[in-house]
């Protein structure tokens, strides 16, 4: 039975659980009119159905973790795959084309080998889905059974609820710290096995990116894995060139819809503003790549710039600004608003104009939030792929002439990692040594930007 129908299969146990108690509660209240319940009889019907609920989500889980190895292992326990190899990259395919026709994902086997095993996967998937359903039924089943035997009139079912929601609450909380930890400890672990092969100076401070992944691991030559142009051109591209374009616009842009604009032009100009974050990158860079880069390209040409290319570092950058617009005017246009209009009117009846009360009244006492948009928006930018893909090229150029073509971390990563390359060649290695450092950058902005605001709301409050 697959995870949908097991889980649909829980819903539909709780929810009978959950009739079940509501009826026991009320016959609790109907037999002894006098007493008081200790729990509205919602409660009793909510702790009977978490109680269900809860552990047979958490059993469909393991099972879904721990049933294909139990299926592959029972198929390469059958007659059948006698005739597999033994090990390799072959044997795992077969395996696989096997278990894809068996499930339904593929209609038939690339591989004439692959056939003799559809049967037993189709076996194996039809006896442990059944295993599946009756372990969830019997685990619902006994869980329920014991709940339900546990309500009394005096039973505190409210509490147990909300014990039980609290603890629910806490485990989606913890989903995004695990779920950080993880990535972080998987790129530490690449990462190691990287330095192991390349210097960490070589590959910090070195100046040439040239890795080679059909080159010979014996010796690795550690002059070509210098990735110091490729932290300059994410830099440069998304921490310089982007921000000049997007802070000044998305600030000024808030400025006026919460100063000046007319209450009829705000309606309008804020959502279409905000429209800018939901286009695709694909299309920012479509567009950079067919109608700014071509741009740049003819001014430079006609100034008299005869090397520039129709790949720049520039044309990445501007459009990868204009696409984090509303990263810095949203957070700057909540902030000012949430400014107390007392300060407002403080400040124009001390004398100040219009003009000093922003710069010297409202953006000061705004300055936490704006400052989490922008480093939103750099995340943002130092993220970003697409546009760096099809605007800004791929050489490796530790340059600051912004008409010439650059590259940053994050293309590199998806060039390293798409490759033929094998996963214990320090070229593929590399993309998570990468990563490992884009993470810390990002992290590091993170903590300046909590400090910052922590500073200044403080100044504020």
């Amino acid at each position: 039975m697959p995870p949908s129908l097991l889980i649909l299969l829980a819903l539909a146990l709780a929810t009978i659980g959950w009739i079940a108690a509501r009826g026991r509660a009320y016959s609790f209240a109907n037999a002894q009119p006098t007493q008081r319940l200790a729990a509205l009889p919602t409660y009793h019907a909510w702790f009977v159905a978490l109680s269900i609920l809860i552990p047979a989500i958490l059993f469909i889980i393991v099972w879904g973790i721990v049933s294909p190895a139990l299926i592959v292992q029972a198929v390469e326990a059958s007659p059948a795959a006698a005739s597999l190899p033994t090990e390799g990259l072959l044997r795992q395919t077969l395996l696989a084309e096997a278990r894809n026709v068996a499930a339904g994902s593929a209609p038939a086997v690339f591989n004439t080998g692959a056939q003799v095993l559809v049967q037993p996967f189709q076996e194996a998937i039809g006896r442990y889905n059944l295993i599946g359903g009756a372990a969830t039924v019997i685990i619902a089943f006994l869980c329920g059974v014991a709940a339900f035997l546990r309500l009394r009139p005096d039973f505190r079912a409210r509490t147990r609820v909300e014990r039980l929601v609290m603890a629910i609450l806490l485990l989606a909380s913890l989903v995004a710290i695990l779920t950080t930890l993880g990535i972080f400890v998987s790129l530490v672990f690449e990462t190691v096995r990287f330095f192991g092969m390349v210097s960490p100076i070589d590959f910090l401070f070195g100046t040439q990116w040239g890795p080679d992944p059909m080159s010979s691991t014996d010796n690795v030559d550690g002059s070509r894995y210098g990735a110091l142009p490729l932290f300059w051109g994410t830099i440069y591209i998304g921490a310089i060139i982007a921000m000049v374009v997007a802070i000044p616009l998305g600030l000024m842009s808030a400025i006026y819809l919460t100063q000046y604009a007319d209450p009829r032009w705000r309606r309008w100009l804020k959502p279409m503003l905000e429209i800018l974050a939901g286009v695709p990158t694909v299309v920012y860079g479509y567009f950079a790549a067919l109608t700014v880069a071509p741009a740049i390209r003819d001014i430079a040409v006609s100034l008299g710039i005869s090397n520039a290319s129709s790949e720049s570092a520039l044309a990445a950058g501007l459009v990868m600004g204009v696409m984090i617009i509303p990263f810095v005017s949203s957070m700057a246009d909540d902030s000012i608003a949430a400014v107390p209009r007392t300060m407002r009117d403080g400040s124009l009846a001390l004398g100040a104009t219009h003009n000093e009360t922003i710069r010297r009244v409202l953006v000061p006492a705004a300055l936490p939030g704006i400052v989490a948009g922008v480093m939103l928006a750099v995340s943002r930018a130092i993220g970003e792929t697409m546009i760096v893909v099809m605007a800004a090229g791929a050489a490796a150029n530790l340059s600051a002439n912004p008409l010439e073509a650059m590259t940053t971390v994050t293309f590199q990563i998806v060039a390293m990692l798409t490759g033929e390359g094998s996963f214990d060649h320090p070229a593929t290695l590399s993309a998570f040594a990468l990563g490992f450092v884009l993470f810390l950058v990002t992290l590091g902005l993170n903590f300046i930007a909590l400090r910052v605001v922590k500073r200044f709301r403080e100044a504020y409050e």
